[in-house]
């Protein structure tokens, strides 16, 4: 008897000691996973951050190249101007003419736009208007009908 229930306790301690080491050796496998899935995360940050870092680079390569063009070309212009030796009363009417053409232009659209606010609101006005009256023709209509089963009744009796 003593040497059963020894061999129970002994399969007993076996078995825990089983169960122990999966749940450690689980245990271990997920601080792994959780151990990879960081780096891969890691990975991926530092890949993005080095992706912006070259983007900014380029558009303000871009930006500079841009800028350079510009001066270029108003350097390129100015000295058109020098040889033909443009007056400055000249370029002053220039610029009002411009200026005028700009207001004119505001003054346009402007215009155009009040017709089409007063178009849309007239538009807008004899739709309501539609409304009203076939609710009118509704009720007339109805009173009518009101009016006919009254006098049937009438009659009826």
């Amino acid at each position: 008897k003593k040497q059963r229930e020894n061999k129970k306790r002994e399969k007993k301690k076996r078995e825990k000691k089983k169960r122990e080491k999966k749940k450690r050796e689980k245990k271990e496998e997920r601080k792994k996973r959780r151990e990879k899935k960081k780096k891969r995360e890691k990975k991926k940050r530092e890949k993005k951050k080095r992706e912006k870092k070259e983007r900014k680079k380029e558009r303000e390569k871009e930006e500079r190249k841009r800028r350079e063009k510009k001066r270029e070309k108003k350097r390129r212009e100015k000295k058109k101007r020098e040889k033909k030796g443009e007056k400055k009363g000249e370029k002053k009417e220039k610029k009002k003419e411009k200026k005028k053409k700009r207001k004119k232009k505001k003054r346009e659209k402007k215009k155009r736009e009040k017709k089409k606010r007063e178009k849309k609101k007239r538009e807008k006005n004899k739709r309501e208007k539609k409304k009203r009256e076939k609710k009118k023709r509704e009720k007339k209509r109805a009173k009518k009908k009101r009016e006919k089963m009254r006098k049937k009744m009438r009659e009826k009796k």
